[in-house]
Protein backbone atom coordinates (compact mmCIF):
# COMPACT_ATOMS: atom_id res chain seq x y z
CA UNK A 1 0.00 0.00 0.00
CA UNK A 2 1.20 3.33 -0.65
CA UNK A 3 1.19 6.34 1.34
CA UNK A 4 0.29 9.59 0.91
CA UNK A 5 3.76 10.53 1.37
CA UNK A 6 5.39 8.45 -0.85
CA UNK A 7 2.93 9.84 -3.65
CA UNK A 8 3.97 13.41 -2.48
CA UNK A 9 7.66 12.40 -3.08
CA UNK A 10 6.65 10.55 -6.19
CA UNK A 11 5.44 14.13 -7.87
CA UNK A 12 8.03 16.15 -6.44
CA UNK A 13 10.76 13.48 -8.22
CA UNK A 14 8.68 13.68 -11.23
CA UNK A 15 8.19 9.99 -11.68
CA UNK A 16 4.36 10.02 -11.98
CA UNK A 17 2.78 13.39 -12.75
CA UNK A 18 0.41 15.17 -10.53
CA UNK A 19 -2.58 14.31 -12.14
CA UNK A 20 -1.76 10.87 -12.59
CA UNK A 21 -1.37 10.80 -8.31
CA UNK A 22 -4.93 12.33 -8.11
CA UNK A 23 -6.52 10.01 -9.99
CA UNK A 24 -4.99 7.15 -8.16
CA UNK A 25 -5.86 8.94 -5.03
CA UNK A 26 -9.70 9.36 -6.34
CA UNK A 27 -9.65 5.50 -7.23
CA UNK A 28 -8.21 4.57 -3.48
CA UNK A 29 -11.07 6.89 -2.44
CA UNK A 30 -14.08 4.99 -4.67
CA UNK A 31 -13.09 1.98 -3.49
CA UNK A 32 -13.20 2.11 0.38
CA UNK A 33 -16.80 0.64 1.06
CA UNK A 34 -17.42 3.91 3.95
CA UNK A 35 -16.80 7.40 2.76
CA UNK A 36 -15.82 9.86 5.22
CA UNK A 37 -15.17 13.18 4.07
CA UNK A 38 -14.06 14.74 7.49
CA UNK A 39 -11.92 12.23 8.58
CA UNK A 40 -8.52 13.84 10.14
CA UNK A 41 -6.17 12.28 8.34
CA UNK A 42 -2.59 12.02 9.32
CA UNK A 43 0.59 9.67 9.54
CA UNK A 44 1.40 8.73 12.58
CA UNK A 45 2.46 4.80 11.95
CA UNK A 46 2.91 2.80 8.49
CA UNK A 47 3.00 -0.62 10.54
CA UNK A 48 3.88 -1.97 13.26
CA UNK A 49 7.51 -1.57 12.17
CA UNK A 50 7.06 1.90 12.96
CA UNK A 51 6.51 1.33 16.53
CA UNK A 52 9.06 -1.18 16.89
CA UNK A 53 11.62 1.10 15.40
CA UNK A 54 10.51 4.48 17.56
CA UNK A 55 11.10 1.91 21.11
CA UNK A 56 14.08 0.86 19.86
CA UNK A 57 15.16 4.66 18.73
CA UNK A 58 13.84 5.74 22.36
CA UNK A 59 16.18 3.45 24.35
CA UNK A 60 18.88 4.06 22.08
CA UNK A 61 18.67 7.92 22.22
CA UNK A 62 18.09 7.29 26.18
CA UNK A 63 21.54 5.25 26.24
CA UNK A 64 23.05 7.98 24.47
CA UNK A 65 21.87 10.56 26.63
CA UNK A 66 22.70 8.56 29.69
CA UNK A 67 26.26 8.22 28.39
CA UNK A 68 26.87 12.12 27.41
CA UNK A 69 25.45 12.71 31.00
CA UNK A 70 28.53 10.55 32.49
CA UNK A 71 31.35 11.99 30.41
CA UNK A 72 29.65 15.89 31.62
CA UNK A 73 30.28 14.67 34.59
CA UNK A 74 33.55 12.97 34.78
CA UNK A 75 34.78 15.77 32.86
CA UNK A 76 33.33 18.33 35.15
CA UNK A 77 30.92 20.09 32.12
CA UNK A 78 28.09 20.09 34.72
CA UNK A 79 26.17 22.71 36.35
CA UNK A 80 26.52 23.03 39.85
CA UNK A 81 27.96 19.55 41.23
CA UNK A 82 25.61 16.91 40.30
CA UNK A 83 23.08 18.92 37.36
CA UNK A 84 22.84 18.26 33.75
CA UNK A 85 25.50 18.74 31.23
CA UNK A 86 25.27 20.23 27.49
CA UNK A 87 26.67 16.82 26.40
CA UNK A 88 24.01 14.66 27.07
CA UNK A 89 21.06 16.70 24.92
CA UNK A 90 23.91 17.49 22.45
CA UNK A 91 24.61 13.44 22.00
CA UNK A 92 20.98 12.79 21.83
CA UNK A 93 20.53 15.45 19.18
CA UNK A 94 23.45 14.26 17.15
CA UNK A 95 22.61 10.55 17.39
CA UNK A 96 19.01 11.63 16.30
CA UNK A 97 20.19 13.09 13.25
CA UNK A 98 22.25 10.88 12.06
CA UNK A 99 18.96 7.94 12.97
CA UNK A 100 16.72 10.21 10.76
CA UNK A 101 18.91 9.79 7.81
CA UNK A 102 17.99 6.52 7.63
CA UNK A 103 14.57 6.13 9.02
CA UNK A 104 13.09 9.37 7.87
CA UNK A 105 15.41 10.02 4.62
CA UNK A 106 15.27 6.46 3.01
CA UNK A 107 12.22 4.67 5.31
CA UNK A 108 10.10 7.26 5.50
CA UNK A 109 8.54 5.66 8.76
CA UNK A 110 6.52 7.90 10.04
CA UNK A 111 6.34 7.60 13.80
CA UNK A 112 10.20 7.07 14.29
CA UNK A 113 10.30 10.28 11.98
CA UNK A 114 8.35 12.37 14.56
CA UNK A 115 10.07 10.83 17.45
CA UNK A 116 13.64 11.57 16.17
CA UNK A 117 12.56 15.56 15.04
CA UNK A 118 11.26 15.78 18.52
CA UNK A 119 14.50 14.90 19.99
CA UNK A 120 16.67 16.58 17.79
CA UNK A 121 15.15 19.87 18.29
CA UNK A 122 14.49 19.56 22.19
CA UNK A 123 18.37 18.45 22.54
CA UNK A 124 19.49 21.12 20.35
CA UNK A 125 17.65 23.82 22.44
CA UNK A 126 18.97 22.06 25.56
CA UNK A 127 22.01 21.77 24.77
CA UNK A 128 22.12 25.41 23.55
CA UNK A 129 20.77 26.46 27.61
CA UNK A 130 22.90 24.65 29.28
CA UNK A 131 25.99 25.72 27.45
CA UNK A 132 24.94 29.11 27.87
CA UNK A 133 23.96 28.86 31.92
CA UNK A 134 27.66 27.47 32.23
CA UNK A 135 28.86 30.27 30.16
CA UNK A 136 27.49 33.00 32.08
CA UNK A 137 27.79 30.89 35.44
CA UNK A 138 25.12 28.81 37.42
CA UNK A 139 25.20 31.56 40.11
CA UNK A 140 24.27 34.68 37.71
CA UNK A 141 21.34 32.83 36.56
CA UNK A 142 19.72 31.40 39.69
CA UNK A 143 16.74 33.83 40.79
CA UNK A 144 17.56 36.29 37.44
CA UNK A 145 14.78 35.69 35.65
CA UNK A 146 16.04 38.91 33.18
CA UNK A 147 18.79 36.40 32.14
CA UNK A 148 17.33 33.03 32.22
CA UNK A 149 14.30 35.00 29.83
CA UNK A 150 17.56 35.92 27.34
CA UNK A 151 18.94 32.83 27.55
CA UNK A 152 16.00 30.89 26.98
CA UNK A 153 15.33 33.22 23.70
CA UNK A 154 18.15 32.49 22.59
CA UNK A 155 18.39 28.75 23.23
CA UNK A 156 14.78 28.96 21.46
CA UNK A 157 16.40 30.65 18.56
CA UNK A 158 18.82 28.23 17.79
CA UNK A 159 16.49 25.18 18.31
CA UNK A 160 14.44 26.69 15.78
CA UNK A 161 17.26 27.12 13.66
CA UNK A 162 17.86 23.03 14.10
CA UNK A 163 14.10 23.45 12.96
CA UNK A 164 14.59 24.61 10.16
CA UNK A 165 17.35 23.13 9.37
CA UNK A 166 15.75 19.32 9.61
CA UNK A 167 13.04 20.66 7.27
CA UNK A 168 14.86 21.81 4.51
CA UNK A 169 16.82 18.29 4.74
CA UNK A 170 13.84 15.75 5.81
CA UNK A 171 10.43 17.39 5.78
CA UNK A 172 8.75 16.16 8.15
CA UNK A 173 5.48 17.86 9.11
CA UNK A 174 5.63 18.00 12.32
CA UNK A 175 8.90 20.75 11.94
CA UNK A 176 6.82 23.52 11.32
CA UNK A 177 5.14 23.23 14.79
CA UNK A 178 8.58 22.48 16.45
CA UNK A 179 9.42 25.50 14.67
CA UNK A 180 6.35 27.58 15.73
CA UNK A 181 6.94 26.27 19.42
CA UNK A 182 10.64 27.90 19.16
CA UNK A 183 9.40 31.33 17.67
CA UNK A 184 7.06 31.24 20.63
CA UNK A 185 9.41 30.53 22.96
CA UNK A 186 11.64 32.97 22.02
CA UNK A 187 8.82 35.73 22.14
CA UNK A 188 8.20 34.30 25.65
CA UNK A 189 11.76 34.32 26.44
CA UNK A 190 12.18 37.91 25.90
CA UNK A 191 8.96 38.86 27.67
CA UNK A 192 10.00 37.55 30.32
CA UNK A 193 13.49 38.89 30.42
CA UNK A 194 11.57 42.42 29.70
CA UNK A 195 10.03 41.77 33.04
CA UNK A 196 12.91 41.12 35.06
CA UNK A 197 12.19 40.69 38.62
CA UNK A 198 8.25 41.09 37.95
CA UNK A 199 8.07 37.93 35.80
CA UNK A 200 6.05 36.49 38.42
CA UNK A 201 3.80 39.44 39.49
CA UNK A 202 2.96 39.60 35.80
CA UNK A 203 1.98 36.10 35.19
CA UNK A 204 -1.53 37.12 33.44
CA UNK A 205 1.02 39.26 31.21
CA UNK A 206 2.80 36.41 30.23
CA UNK A 207 -0.45 34.05 29.61
CA UNK A 208 -2.10 36.89 26.97
CA UNK A 209 1.00 36.60 25.35
CA UNK A 210 0.79 32.94 25.03
CA UNK A 211 -2.82 33.30 24.20
CA UNK A 212 -1.47 35.71 21.47
CA UNK A 213 0.75 33.26 20.21
CA UNK A 214 -1.74 30.63 19.92
CA UNK A 215 -3.80 32.81 18.08
CA UNK A 216 -1.22 33.14 15.60
CA UNK A 217 -0.16 29.80 15.11
CA UNK A 218 -3.89 28.96 14.64
CA UNK A 219 -4.32 31.03 11.65
CA UNK A 220 -1.23 30.10 10.55
CA UNK A 221 -2.29 26.43 10.65
CA UNK A 222 -5.19 27.58 8.49
CA UNK A 223 -3.31 29.32 5.61
CA UNK A 224 -1.41 25.82 5.72
CA UNK A 225 -4.88 24.08 5.60
CA UNK A 226 -6.33 27.19 2.78
CA UNK A 227 -3.54 25.77 0.67
CA UNK A 228 -4.79 22.31 0.60
CA UNK A 229 -8.59 22.35 1.14
CA UNK A 230 -9.58 19.05 -0.01
CA UNK A 231 -6.20 17.85 2.34
CA UNK A 232 -4.66 15.72 -0.16
CA UNK A 233 -0.95 16.38 0.44
CA UNK A 234 1.43 16.92 3.22
CA UNK A 235 0.39 20.31 4.24
CA UNK A 236 -2.15 19.28 5.53
CA UNK A 237 -0.16 17.24 7.74
CA UNK A 238 1.72 20.16 8.96
CA UNK A 239 -1.45 22.25 9.70
CA UNK A 240 -2.58 19.36 11.29
CA UNK A 241 0.57 19.64 14.35
CA UNK A 242 0.48 23.27 14.08
CA UNK A 243 -3.57 23.13 15.33
CA UNK A 244 -2.26 20.25 17.88
CA UNK A 245 0.04 22.98 19.05
CA UNK A 246 -2.42 25.92 19.03
CA UNK A 247 -5.17 24.61 20.86
CA UNK A 248 -3.78 24.02 24.27
CA UNK A 249 -1.80 27.70 24.13
CA UNK A 250 -5.85 29.06 23.35
CA UNK A 251 -7.54 26.96 25.86
CA UNK A 252 -5.33 27.31 28.73
CA UNK A 253 -4.89 31.02 29.05
CA UNK A 254 -8.87 31.57 28.61
CA UNK A 255 -10.08 29.37 31.44
CA UNK A 256 -7.10 30.67 33.37
CA UNK A 257 -7.19 34.13 32.69
CA UNK A 258 -10.95 34.09 33.44
CA UNK A 259 -10.33 32.13 36.61
CA UNK A 260 -12.34 29.02 35.72
CA UNK A 261 -9.50 26.95 37.12
CA UNK A 262 -8.66 27.78 40.79
CA UNK A 263 -10.47 25.43 42.02
CA UNK A 264 -13.29 27.48 43.94
CA UNK A 265 -15.32 28.21 40.89
CA UNK A 266 -18.97 28.95 41.29
CA UNK A 267 -22.14 27.82 39.40
CA UNK A 268 -21.65 30.28 37.05
CA UNK A 269 -18.45 30.17 36.45
CA UNK A 270 -19.11 26.17 35.47
CA UNK A 271 -21.64 27.52 33.00
CA UNK A 272 -19.20 29.77 31.95
CA UNK A 273 -16.89 26.70 31.12
CA UNK A 274 -19.33 24.98 29.42
CA UNK A 275 -20.55 28.10 26.92
CA UNK A 276 -16.87 28.05 25.93
CA UNK A 277 -16.21 24.85 25.53
CA UNK A 278 -19.65 24.90 22.92
CA UNK A 279 -17.99 27.90 21.07
CA UNK A 280 -14.40 26.15 20.40
CA UNK A 281 -16.62 23.16 19.46
CA UNK A 282 -18.41 25.44 17.07
CA UNK A 283 -15.02 27.00 15.87
CA UNK A 284 -13.69 23.16 15.63
CA UNK A 285 -16.35 22.06 13.41
CA UNK A 286 -15.74 25.19 11.50
CA UNK A 287 -12.29 24.77 10.62
CA UNK A 288 -12.81 20.23 10.34
CA UNK A 289 -9.74 19.94 13.70
CA UNK A 290 -10.46 18.59 16.55
CA UNK A 291 -7.61 19.48 18.36
CA UNK A 292 -9.17 22.49 20.74
CA UNK A 293 -12.17 19.99 21.62
CA UNK A 294 -9.11 17.74 22.82
CA UNK A 295 -7.67 20.90 24.69
CA UNK A 296 -10.35 22.48 26.28
CA UNK A 297 -11.87 18.88 27.40
CA UNK A 298 -10.16 18.24 30.69
CA UNK A 299 -11.67 21.77 31.68
CA UNK A 300 -15.49 21.51 30.86
CA UNK A 301 -15.19 17.12 32.46
CA UNK A 302 -14.04 19.50 35.89
CA UNK A 303 -16.87 21.99 35.42
CA UNK A 304 -19.40 19.32 34.56
CA UNK A 305 -18.25 17.24 37.42
CA UNK A 306 -18.77 20.30 39.76
CA UNK A 307 -22.00 21.04 38.80
CA UNK A 308 -23.09 17.81 39.28
CA UNK A 309 -21.42 17.50 42.96
CA UNK A 310 -23.01 20.96 43.77
CA UNK A 311 -26.93 19.35 42.37
CA UNK A 312 -26.43 16.86 45.48
CA UNK A 313 -25.06 14.06 43.12
CA UNK A 314 -22.00 13.93 44.84
CA UNK A 315 -20.99 10.12 44.42
CA UNK A 316 -22.04 9.98 40.86
CA UNK A 317 -20.43 13.35 39.59
CA UNK A 318 -17.31 11.72 38.16
CA UNK A 319 -19.62 9.21 36.53
CA UNK A 320 -22.18 11.12 34.83
CA UNK A 321 -19.40 13.73 33.91
CA UNK A 322 -18.01 10.96 31.57
CA UNK A 323 -21.17 9.23 30.44
CA UNK A 324 -22.16 12.93 29.35
CA UNK A 325 -19.16 13.89 28.35
CA UNK A 326 -18.36 10.75 26.45
CA UNK A 327 -22.02 10.43 24.93
CA UNK A 328 -21.60 14.10 23.39
CA UNK A 329 -18.19 13.61 21.84
CA UNK A 330 -19.68 9.81 20.49
CA UNK A 331 -22.39 11.85 19.03
CA UNK A 332 -20.57 14.51 17.44
CA UNK A 333 -17.84 12.14 15.79
CA UNK A 334 -20.83 9.60 14.23
CA UNK A 335 -22.12 13.20 12.62
CA UNK A 336 -19.11 15.28 12.53
CA UNK A 337 -20.07 15.64 8.87
CA UNK A 338 -23.60 17.07 8.54
CA UNK A 339 -23.10 18.90 11.75
CA UNK A 340 -19.96 20.77 10.49
CA UNK A 341 -22.14 21.25 6.98
CA UNK A 342 -24.84 22.61 8.69
CA UNK A 343 -22.26 25.02 10.58
CA UNK A 344 -20.10 25.77 7.26
CA UNK A 345 -23.05 26.71 4.60
CA UNK A 346 -24.46 29.99 6.48
CA UNK A 347 -20.99 31.59 6.77
CA UNK A 348 -19.56 34.39 4.10
CA UNK A 349 -18.56 33.18 1.19
CA UNK A 350 -15.14 34.85 1.49
CA UNK A 351 -14.97 32.39 4.61
CA UNK A 352 -16.39 29.48 2.83
CA UNK A 353 -13.54 29.42 0.49
CA UNK A 354 -10.61 29.59 3.09
CA UNK A 355 -12.17 26.75 5.15
CA UNK A 356 -11.39 22.90 4.44
CA UNK A 357 -13.82 21.65 2.11
CA UNK A 358 -17.24 19.63 3.19
CA UNK A 359 -17.03 17.88 0.48
CA UNK A 360 -13.83 16.73 -0.53
CA UNK A 361 -14.24 14.51 -3.39
CA UNK A 362 -14.54 16.95 -6.41
CA UNK A 363 -11.08 18.18 -5.07
CA UNK A 364 -8.98 14.90 -5.73
CA UNK A 365 -7.26 17.27 -8.89
CA UNK A 366 -4.98 19.32 -6.88
CA UNK A 367 -1.57 18.47 -7.12
CA UNK A 368 0.96 17.65 -4.19
CA UNK A 369 3.10 20.34 -2.52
Amino acid sequence: MYSQQELDDAVASGVITADAAAALRLHVEQQRSTAIPDEEQFRLITGFNDIFVAIAAAILLFAVGWIGQSIGASTGLIIDRDGPTFLAPLFVAAASWSLALYFTGKRRMALPSILLLLAFVGGVFATALFALIMGVGPDNVDGNDQLGGILAAISAAIAGGAAWLHWRRFHVPITIAAGAAAVAGIVIGLLIAGLGQNAEQAKNVILGLVLLLGVGIFLFAMWWDSSDRARLTRRADVAFWLHLLAAPMIAHPIFTLLGLNNGSATLGEGLIVIVLYVGLGLTALAVDRRALLVSALAYVLWALADLFKRFGAVELNIALTALVIGSALLLLSAFWHQARAAIVRPLPEGLRERLPLTDRAPAVTQQAA
